[in-house]
């Protein structure tokens, strides 16, 4: 089974660079494959703890190369929950990819643990017939400090749902869980491997990016 690992991140902090850079990125250093997968950004602020800056992903197998490559780049710039990550940002940003594995059929909305599972669900929205989806990577329910009633209220509206949550709503839901391989490194860190891997440190927009 493919894990996630240091060479993916490099592949995302790379792509992103050289999208400022108006190049192409590096060949990555890892082999091809398939697998659903999300790349994560958050921004450190104030020395405190990274807070989320975009994230983005497939549920469906994708090609591994072109997956982090195209998610690298949709979750820093066209996340809508936030404004595009800016080049200035990047000494500031620590990168995670998640390749995602195990997809189970729970059997009910309740079915999975908290800080193990990953979920995904989906439901028939009673005010407007459409359907409604969501999903939470495995870490989210544990570092908000969740409950697993908790983290699905949540993700009911996540999916857009804006009525009221009652038990009847939640019955509805069919929940998908699935587990996950992850890596995470800090720009700084990154800055640290091109400089051993290739002899120099990375460069956007023509300054060298401090570390």
């Amino acid at each position: 089974m493919v894990t996630a690992n240091k060479e993916m991140v490099v592949y995302c902090f790379d792509t992103l660079v050289a999208h400022y850079n108006k190049e192409e990125a590096p060949p990555p250093a890892f082999d091809e494959g398939r697998h659903p997968l999300f790349v994560t950004w958050k921004k450190v602020v104030n020395g405190g703890e990274p807070r989320l800056r975009g994230c983005i992903g497939s549920l469906e197998a994708r090609d591994l190369i072109n997956g982090f490559k195209d998610y690298a780049l949709i979750s820093a710039l066209r996340d809508r929950r936030f404004p595009p990550i800016e080049a200035k940002e990047l000494p500031l940003l620590e990168c995670t990819v998640s390749i995602l594995t195990d997809y189970e059929t729970a059997n009910d909305y309740l079915d999975w643990e908290v800080g193990k599972h990953g979920i995904i669900i989906e439901f028939s929205d009673p005010d407007y017939n459409t359907r409604r989806s969501a999903t939470y990577l495995p870490e989210v329910a544990a570092h908000e400090g969740w409950t697993k009633l908790e983290a699905i209220d949540s993700l009911i509206r996540k999916a857009g749902y804006n009525g009221p949550i009652t038990d009847a709503v939640r019955k509805r839901i069919q929940l998908t869980r699935y587990q996950s391989s992850l890596f995470t490194m800090q720009y700084g860190e990154y800055v640290s491997y091109v400089k051993q891997a290739r002899g120099e440190a990375p460069v956007t927009v023509g300054a060298k990016l401090r570390n």
